[in-house]
């Protein structure tokens, strides 16, 4: 039996405790990119938590959860984590679709006659393929009834399956819907149900009001005027531009002032209204990769298995899903591109924007979750995660 061993360490006045199993990660540069983080990128609060095999290998927790630091942060603090609740949302949608014996391979239309792309599979929906990143109607993100009708009568973006494009706030109405139309209940009521209180994760999509009081206050970052001239950011910054035109459908909740309000916590937008600790979605992805039995190993495939890839539509760079999930493109010769998701090939994961990160492993049986208040400007994994990473596999 490995040995656990425990050190609390004083950092700026503030405690944090740093939980390992020797011979299971590299603790001491982990410590030094978690405090690198805080000395040169202003962090604020943040937490790291990694898994490996079934057990919590690493976790760091430091910081404050307001800039006026009246509350310490721990690892018990909730925060929200945008877009990565969306490997959450799909690994509900696909849970309930096993266990009602349909695949990503069925049409979209079977489950939801009234879907608009007709010969749109699941599994393409899944992968950001069918071209309803961008809405014609001015739908309200708080009217999820004229959201969904909005999608129904919305004309493809592109001709589906012949490209992707990364569905920033629309992709949560298209999984909630198909999770209304197989249960009767909202996605966020069934990933609580089905998921999160069996492993016991404290992660909501749709925080009750008891937990308000454990939430962090987000903080949004800074744009510099470089940033303006890159292709994702020249683009969504052009009036009527289909990277602008995506990120404002449907309209409302885009300032981060709006996001520390408990309108938008108890929300349980599947796209981007995830509240959770690390330690909970760094779990969620050891059973998501199998680490911890818990998903049946038919929906293996269907999380790891690459499923689009290529230059995304919307985000303006080279990109791989899976059923939901994101994964490291690769070359022409089977290598990675980059490694926002470890070493693997097969690793597999979901950014938010900000600055929240999480990903599984199923090769080294890791799996990792970074979340902050702090905000930065990037719809990929930056610096942040990315040198914790690093460090993981040192």
């Amino acid at each position: 039996m490995k040995r656990r061993t425990w050190a609390k360490i004083e950092v700026w006045s503030l405690k944090f405790e740093a939980l390992s199993y020797e011979t299971a990660v590299n603790v001491t540069e982990l410590e030094k990119s978690f405090q690198k983080n805080f000395v040169e990128n202003n962090e604020l609060g943040a937490s790291v938590s990694i898994w490996k095999k079934g057990e919590e290998v690493f976790s760091l927790s430091q910081g404050w959860c307001e800039r006026e630091q009246e509350r310490p942060w721990t690892a018990e603090t909730l925060v929200p984590f945008y877009s990565t609740t969306k490997g959450l949302a799909s690994a509900t949608l696909l849970l309930l679709m096993h266990e009602k014996g349909i695949i990503p391979d069925d049409l979209v239309c079977s489950v939801w006659p009234e879907f608009p792309v007709k010969e749109g599979t699941i599994g393409q929906l899944l992968s950001h393929q069918l071209g309803l990143a961008a809405l014609d109607v001015a739908a309200n993100v708080w009217d999820y009834d004229a959201v969904i009708e909005a999608i129904e009568h919305q004309s493809p973006n592109w001709q589906p399956s012949s490209a992707h494009g990364y569905h920033p706030r629309t992709f949560g109405f298209l999984l909630d819907e198909l999770v209304r139309r197989m249960t009767g209940e909202s996605l966020g009521q069934m990933w609580r149900t089905k998921i999160a209180e069996p492993l016991g994760l404290e992660a909501w999509i749709g925080l009750p009001e008891s937990e308000f009081h454990r939430v962090a206050r987000l903080y949004p970052g800074k744009q510099n005027k470089e940033d303006l001239e890159t292709g994702f950011y020249r683009e969504l910054h052009t009036p009527d531009s289909l990277v602008k035109r995506a990120f404002s459908s449907p309209r409302g909740l885009h300032s981060v002032r709006e996001m520390n309000e408990p309108r938008a916590w108890q929300s349980g937008l599947p796209a981007m209204g995830g509240i959770g600790t690390a330690r909970a979605v760094a779990k969620f992805y050891q059973a998501a990769c199998g680490a911890i039995p818990f998903f049946p190993a038919e929906m293996m495939p269907w999380i790891q298995g690459v499923r689009s890839s290529g230059h995304d539509l919307i985000l303006q760079t080279q990109t791989a899903f899976s059923c939901g999930f994101q994964l490291d493109p690769l070359d022409r010769v089977g290598r990675k591109q980059r490694h926002h998701y470890g070493i693997s090939r097969r690793a597999f994961g979901h950014p938010g924007a900000g600055g929240s990160h999480a990903f599984g492993d199923p090769d080294s049986g890791l799996s990792f979750c970074y979340l902050m208040n702090q905000m930065e400007l990037s719809p990929l994994p930056g610096a942040k995660s990315l040198r914790m990473i690093a460090a993981m596999y040192l």
